[in-house]
Order: structure tokens, then sequence, then C-alpha cells
């Protein structure tokens, strides 16, 4: 079950959702760390920090630029909630912004603000309540295409669907929930 892309992004809520240990050093593996309702604990984010820095595993932190600069992060991740245009000036700070997107609007947004990389949102069946809707591969591609392959997919990757990506004209994907639910499907991805 080897997927072979240039960058794999596994998104974490807590630095406790992922063991370190079990990912091979590689420059392929980005981690974008999203903390929305918890108090950050900077001398654990620290640690994760150095980890992270030893494994050549680059950190992005979600909408917060003063965290990012402590840090010294690899970059910094915007949501498609935030319509911050003045984010473009960080990369003055060598920081590289990524950000995400769920329509071709927010895509625009995410351009006009400097991101190099657009994690693009569901392209497989979720079973999230409100969130019905899906791409599927061809019409992903569809739409990569025509934003030059700048898009990385997010939503529904699991462990049963992951053949389908090679399908993928993308440079890697996004993992979020299923870093939760199995933790073993990071040593089965690389």
């Amino acid at each position: 079950m080897f997927i072979s892309k240039k960058k794999y992004f596994l998104i974490i809520e807590s630095t406790k959702d992922i063991q370190l240990s079990n990912i091979k050093k590689s420059d392929k593996i980005n981690i974008i760390y999203r903390n929305k309702n918890v108090k950050d604990n900077i001398s654990e984010l620290s640690n994760f920090r150095m980890i992270c820095k030893l494994k050549k595993i680059k950190l992005f932190i979600a909408n917060n630029i003063q965290l990012c600069k402590f840090l010294k992060a690899d970059g910094i991740y915007i949501s498609a909630s935030n319509f911050n245009l003045n984010l473009r000036r960080y990369k003055n700070f060598n920081f590289n912004i990524i950000g995400s997107a769920h329509n071709r609007k927010e895509i625009l947004l995410k351009r006009h603000q400097g991101c190099s990389e657009i994690i693009f949102s569901r392209l497989f069946k979720t079973s999230y309540e409100f969130k019905k809707d899906h791409l599927g591969i061809v019409k992903f591609n569809l739409i990569n295409r025509s934003y030059n392959n700048k898009l990385i997919p997010l939503g529904g990757i699991r462990l049963e669907n992951l053949n389908k990506l090679k399908m993928l004209n993308s440079a890697g994907f996004v993992i979020f929930s299923e870093i939760k639910k199995k933790p073993a499907i990071i040593d089965r991805l690389f």
C-alpha cells in the first residue's frame, strides 16, 4: 500500500495525535498543527518542533503568526475561514504559506494571500453530518489542472481508498481524521 507522492501533509490538533517515533526521517512529510480549542503548551510544542527538525519534517502552524515566529516553524497554514490579506508579507520571513479552500472563490483568495499550495477539500465522501458533497478523482483532476497542479486533496482519505490516490494529478495529499483513528496508517503510507 505504498503511495508515492512528493509531499504528505498530516493535520494534527495536539502533539499527542501523532507519534513521531513511527515516522522515518523524511523531507516529504509536512505536519500542520491546528489547535483551535486548547491553550498551546509552549514547552511541548518546542520539543515537538525540535524532533521535527531532527527528522526533517516540516511544521506549519495554523493561523498563528506569533507562535509560528516563536517556534521558527517552516511556514504558516491559513484556514479557509481566514480572509486576512496582510499574511502575504510573511513570505519575506522565509515562511512557506499554504492555505485551504472549499471552492473556486476561496482558491482565488488563497492565491491573493500568497499561498504556494492550496489544500482543496473533500476529495472523497466523508461522514460529516452537514458536509455531504465531494469531488471525486476526475473532478479534482480537472479543477487542479486549471490551477497548474497547485491543489492538494483532503477529505475522506481512508485506508480503503489509498490506492485511488495513484490516479490523482497532485504532488501530495492530506490526512486528518485517519491519524487519530489508526496511528498505524502512517507506517503503511511511507
